[in-house]
């Protein structure tokens, strides 16, 4: 572990030259050292308190941080960034189901299957289609062999799949893709047809039915744009013997592959009710920046002040023995403290930074990256002048002198983390890169609501532990010192990025990949 140094005073300020006007180097220093670890303490006390009853979307004690937060703000004189010159930016929470009447219907040769949603049928997910729908069914046994044209020449566009496949085969990270490339080549829904057991498909079927919450014109298109349905074999086996399909055959591999099936159609007719609405925040403070210009251009530091609330909230939260509140020290009152003291930090330099600073705290994160994603749709400054995104997700366990930094190799961002780390060995603290690629880490905090948009961005995270989503992340296992020195660290990174001449430049393949493939950029 490399070893701490504590004389602040030894380590030079930045390899940038200061320009006219700006707070000289010991200005700087002190702004930096406001962020302490018993703050850092005290603040994620606050934040994971038992009383918070693990802060799930939405929720009043959600409510509270948020006013706790906004109050730090309006404390260090930030300046209003959200809706109506309050701090807050809300979004609306439906709570819906699925009408129990709702129906997956196959038609054909005289054979006609009719099974209703939460019986018969089991709804996975996916945007239910706006009034009933019939379309031609394609049949597709197994997985296909060809991932590059997995539906041959069948003619899938406004068609709905039928797709046979083993239930232990049925995994979202399985069918997602081939649903995915459907939808895209045209298919209107998808209906799995599978062995599994009587009772475990009567679970399935049920959950399918449950109140779920949406965030309108956003959650409803998580995932495939297309509905998923399940069906037993044993209920679909008078259509697929109309067919001409025996069923024992398409359990073998000479059953497999993909074809239209003449004469036969399937009707989907599902819809949602509402059953109530309600709102949750995200919490915007600004400081403006010096610069006659580069005031109207915005770097941003977030974190998300959810968590996955208490067992039985139906947030994800599991009692652990008698503990049932998810603290959630680490994930994430860790990084919202750290934006926290970074907002304190930054009110006191005098001169201000020469570009704008917002420091936005969001809800919904655990639910689905819902608050990140709507002021991605509704930004309360324009997304072309936000040069930069810092985000701060788990920041306070794991290693002492090293920090996960995802996502510099994608920007010139990575240049400047790399290059003020070195300038600050007073921190003590060693960037590494992203160690878990196969986890997907870079799509699965907010920071990516950013970069889709087209915004650079660097993401500071620890990894997870044993203790991740459970009542035992709680503040006693936080290491509030090192968290300290990493938000510093976050201090010397924003300073010298609100200060360039320059803003961030994506490297161009990034970009093309994160951003133009996806069809996102603004």
């Amino acid at each position: 572990m490399t070893v701490f140094l504590a004389a602040a005073s030894a380590a030079p300020l930045s390899s940038q030259t200061r320009r006219a006007g700006a707070p000289d180097d010991a200005a700087v220093r002190r702004a930096a050292l406001t962020i302490t670890e018993a703050d850092v303490r005290g603040r994620i006390g606050v934040l994971a308190d038992d009383s918070m009853r693990g802060r799930g979307t939405p929720s009043p004690e959600l409510e509270k941080v948020a006013a706790y937060i906004a109050g730090e703000f309006r404390r260090f004189g930030l300046r209003p960034g959200g809706d109506g010159g309050t701090y807050f930016q809300r979004y609306r929470i439906l709570r819906t189901q699925v009408d129990s009447a709702s129906f997956v219907m196959a038609l054909g040769r005289g054979a006609h299957g009719h099974w209703l949603l939460g019986r018969e049928a089991a709804y996975w997910g996916g945007t239910l289609p706006a009034a009933a729908v019939t379309a031609p069914v394609v049949l597709l046994v197994g997985m296909p062999a060809d991932t590059a044209r997995p539906f041959g020449d069948a003619p899938v566009r406004g068609a709905i799949v039928m797709q046979v496949l083993p239930a232990p085969q049925i995994r979202p990270q399985t069918i997602g893709p081939i649903v995915v490339t459907a939808a895209a080549e045209g298919a209107v829904a998808w209906i799995l047809v599978s062995d599994r057991s009587a009772a475990g498909f009567g679970a399935l079927a049920r959950s399918g039915l449950r109140p779920r919450l949406d965030v309108p014109g956003m959650t409803e298109d998580r995932g495939p744009a297309i509905p998923i349905f399940e069906v037993r074999d044993t209920s679909a086996l008078s259509v697929l013997r109309a067919a001409g399909e025996d069923l024992a055959t398409l359990r073998t591999p000479a059953g497999q592959g993909v074809r239209a099936l003449p004469g036969f159609t399937a009707t989907i007719s599902a819809r949602r009710t509402v059953l109530s609405e309600t709102s949750a925040p995200n919490v915007i403070g600004v400081i403006e920046g010096s610069d006659p210009q580069l005031k109207n251009e915005y770097l941003f530091f977030t974190a998300h002040m959810d968590h996955v609330g208490a067992a039985g909230m139906g947030n994800g939260c599991t009692a652990q023995g008698a503990d049932s509140i998810c603290n959630g020290a680490d994930d994430d009152a860790s990084g919202t403290t750290g934006v926290v003291e970074l907002a304190e930090a930054f009110a006191t330099l005098n001169p201000r930074p020469r570009r704008s600073l917002v420091f936005m705290t969001v809800s919904g994160e655990e639910r689905g990256l819902w608050g990140s994603r709507y002021f991605s749709e509704h930004p309360t400054v324009p997304l072309a002048d936000i040069v930069a995104d810092l985000n701060l997700d788990m920041i306070g366990r794991n290693w002492r002198d090293t920090i996960s930094v995802i996502g510099k190799e994608h920007s010139s961002l990575g240049e400047v983390a790399n290059r003020v780390t070195r300038d600050h060995p007073e921190l003590g603290m060693r960037l590494v890169d992203d160690l878990w690629p196969n986890e997907r880490f870079y799509f699965r905090s907010d920071h990516y609501n950013f970069a889709r948009k087209g915004v650079p961005i660097l993401f500071f995270f620890n990894g997870v532990h044993p203790q991740y989503h459970r009542p035992s992340d709680t503040v006693d296992l936080i290491d509030a010192e090192k968290e300290s020195r990493i938000v510093r660290m976050v201090f010397y990174i924003g300073l010298d990025v609100a200060n360039a001449a320059q803003r961030p430049r994506w490297n161009p393949e990034s970009r093309r990949r994160i951003v133009e493939a996806t069809g996102n950029q603004r």
